[in-house]
């Protein structure tokens, strides 16, 4: 039975949520590590077209469990309505889904003071959601955050949110902001209490016992690589660890019982908010903003796009120890007559070319892209059935990225049903 880590190899929305559904036909547990519902995974099962933002893309396979682990910040308005959402789709939740005790919770200030620290940016705006998940990160460091087990104690949580309410409305008055009401906030928290309550428990303990019967687990990162809080391409990062390593503190495996880890890209790389993206091309991103492609499960914004990145995808591959690679999209670039791809970048002030992605931003984002370029399909991909049925150009870029990023390539996805995926 193998443990299975899936990250996102490149800045994010590489199609997980897809290749997640996939994967739990065969496994028992599927686990949410780290970020909040900042994050969106769409998955399309039987024509129908599911948007999950805390709780895994497990749930739509009847035989797995799904965890929100300790690692994860929950706004339980949204947990809520996620669930009530997944229900009246004929999703059965019943004895399905746990929420780790020590999850801490995205409050209303914690949105308000995310919108007023973005604004304040001006042009350098990072480009967050404004879903309140770095301060709800920003107060868990400072130890001063409400968790899902303060939560579910009514009066101890009404204590806590009186004093964090009324230290934040301080900050918010000076900003300019209005104040949240601790009334409303109190009796809308305490109905979502009710309802969560049941769900709630010690998942360290749970998922302990769930090894120990040799049931196989799926850990399931949000966001991608370049977007890790220490890794990714900082001050352009998310408030979480996104990497493979994030698994285990976001869970409380430990990280000796991991068997692999799988890293989703995209056959072309895409990015939402601010920060570099070195392979940008505008010609790209139009023809595919013009299939109605690449706009945020979360946001709807459209997201910059530009050629696979081979750079980031091997650096990507030696940071997270990815052992197999899931390329999705590979179908975005069937009329595509050239296709290119990066194999190094270049400073043309210094003439240092650098093979991996350096961590200060400045210097990246002058950095130059060297691309190799490949000869397309011009044909579509969506019914293949098999890596034989796949165009001869489409296998040799789709070679070229394994060999690049010394990974097995396992999985080829060419549209976004399930039944459009290519296992190797």
């Amino acid at each position: 039975m193998a443990n299975t880590i899936v990250v996102g190899a490149q800045w994010g929305d590489e199609g997980k949520g897809k290749i997640i559904d996939a994967l739990t036909e065969s496994v028992d547990y599927v686990v949410r590590t780290q970020g909040g519902n900042n994050a969106g995974h769409t998955v399309y099962v039987n024509g129908s077209q599911y948007v999950l933002h805390l709780i895994p893309s497990g749930i739509l396979n009847p035989r797995a469990t799904c965890v929100i682990g300790n690692g994860v910040v929950v706004d339980p308005l949204g947990l809520k309505q996620e669930i009530e959402g997944l229900q009246k789709l004929g999703v059965n939740i019943d004895g399905r889904l746990y929420i780790s005790e020590r999850a801490h919770v995205v409050m209303p200030y914690h949105k308000e003071l995310d919108a007023f620290r973005e604004a304040v940016k001006g042009t350098k705006q990072i480009g967050t959601t404004k879903r309140g998940i770095g301060p709800a990160y920003g107060d868990k460091v400072a130890r001063v955050g409400i968790r899902i087990l303060d939560l579910v104690k009514q009066d101890r949580f009404a204590t806590l949110l009186k004093q964090r309410i009324s230290e934040n409305n301080e900050a918010l008055k000076r900003l300019g902001g209005e104040p949240i009401s601790y009334q409303e906030t109190l009796a809308a928290y305490q109905e979502a209490a009710d309802f969560l309550r049941p769900m709630v428990t010690n998942t360290v303990m749970l998922l302990y016992k769930a090894r120990k019967e040799k049931a196989e687990i799926l850990f399931e990162g949000a966001q991608g690589t370049f977007l890790d809080i220490d890794h990714g391409t900082y001050p352009f990062v998310t408030s979480s660890n996104t990497t493979s390593g994030g698994a285990s503190a976001g869970s409380g495996v430990p990280p000796t019982v991991m068997d692999r880890v799988v890293g989703v890209m995209k056959a072309y790389t895409t990015r939402v908010g601010g920060g570099p993206l070195p392979s940008h091309d505008d010609g790209l991103s139009d023809m595919l903003h013009g299939l109605g492609r690449e706009f945020g499960a979360t946001t709807g914004r459209p997201r910059r796009c530009g050629w696979f990145d081979g750079v980031i995808a091997r650096y990507a591959s030696i940071l997270n120890g990815i052992d197999e690679l899931a390329i999705t999209n590979l179908d975005g670039l069937d009329n595509i007559e050239t296709i290119q791809a990066v194999e190094r970048y270049e400073d043309q002030e210094t003439g240092v070319s650098y093979d991996y992605v350096p961590g200060d931003v400045e210097l990246l984002e002058r950095l130059k892209p060297v691309m190799k370029t490949f000869p397309g399909w011009m044909t579509s991909t969506e019914n293949a059935k098999c890596w034989d049925d796949l165009p001869e150009n489409a296998r040799t870029y789709l070679k070229w990225i394994e060999s690049f990023t010394e990974a097995k390539l396992k999985i080829v996805s060419i549209g976004p049903r399930r039944e459009q995926t290519i296992f190797m």
